[in-house]
């Protein structure tokens, strides 16, 4: 069976954020020889001119950033809403992964979290959300990985791995403590999960009990604290518009005010396998 094409997609709206996410994407390409994507939607109803002046640029920043960064960089435009077309096209391509920039929480963009948010629930694909440009080339030193009762919790365990065996990146599990005695035991079965998925793949760790309180805030706390390099989470299963409104806490850990960059999994997202990164290591 012919294998899928390794791509890595970057959403791009000729922004800075754009631009570090692009970067995200090439650190993380050179480690792993996925191709990049820079992916412009527009509207369905764009006159032919404006499409062709836009992809004229669009090539043109691509093959600036092939050289700039010295691999390839390909471009494509899709046609209809960001919030579908992207995870759309994610999704098609069997994309490893989105590396996505956002503006995050300030001013008039208050809705950017859940923008972003509606953007990465469509997909099958790993998403990572960024505000800044990454700290270094060379790794992802320390990851936060927040563990509570959720059966969901164990869908992102292989990009943990993923990042552990190629940036030898250090995972920081934070434990909820839930005063419900049978959510605490669902918590403590997803600890031991994780635990024992990371012992098996010599990957370094460290856990840290958390106080009852709102892990959305804690992980923050808890990643500025630490200078994390990512934030690893599970995005809410089925989640409802009034979700969107008022706010799930995913779209905080995003839009995070410490511009710490968020590996956003959606619950069963078993389309980009371990093995799209890391040439047939796991399945």
């Amino acid at each position: 069976m012919e294998q899928s094409e390794k791509l890595i997609v970057v959403p791009w709206d000729f922004t800075h954020v754009a631009e570090n996410a692009l970067a995200h994407a090439v650190k993380i390409s050179r480690m792993v020889s996925n191709e990049i994507s820079l992916l412009h939607i527009v509207d369905e109803k764009i006159k032919p001119a404006e499409e062709k002046e836009k992809a004229d640029k669009l090539s043109k920043i691509a093959e600036e950033s092939s050289k700039k960064y010295n691999l390839p960089v390909k471009w494509h435009i899709e046609k209809g809403s960001i919030f579908k077309a992207i995870s759309a096209y994610a999704n098609d391509k069997e994309a490893s992964l989105v590396v996505m920039g956002t503006h995050g929480i300030k001013g008039m963009q208050k809705l950017t979290g859940s923008w972003a948010l509606k953007v990465i629930v469509k997909s099958k694909v790993p998403f990572i959300v960024v505000q800044d440009p990454p700290n270094d080339w060379e790794r992802y030193h320390n990851i936060v990985f927040p563990v509570d009762f959720r059966g969901e919790n164990k869908e992102k365990m292989k990009m943990a791995i993923f990042m552990g065996k190629y940036f030898e990146s250090k995972i920081h599990i934070i434990k909820s403590t839930p005063s419900d005695p049978r959510l605490l035991k669902k918590t403590n079965i997803n600890l031991n999960f994780a635990i024992r998925y990371l012992i098996q793949n010599n990957i370094e760790y460290e856990i840290h009990d958390m106080p009852r309180g709102d892990l959305a805030q804690q992980t923050i706390d808890f990643a500025q604290k630490i200078n994390a390099d990512l934030i690893l989470i599970v995005t809410t299963k089925n989640i409802t518009f009034a979700d969107y409104v008022v706010g799930a806490s995913e779209q905080y850990i995003i839009a995070n005010s410490s511009k710490i960059p968020v590996c956003c999994v959606n619950p069963k997202s078993t389309f980009a396998k371990s093995s799209q990164f890391m040439g047939g290591w796991g399945d």
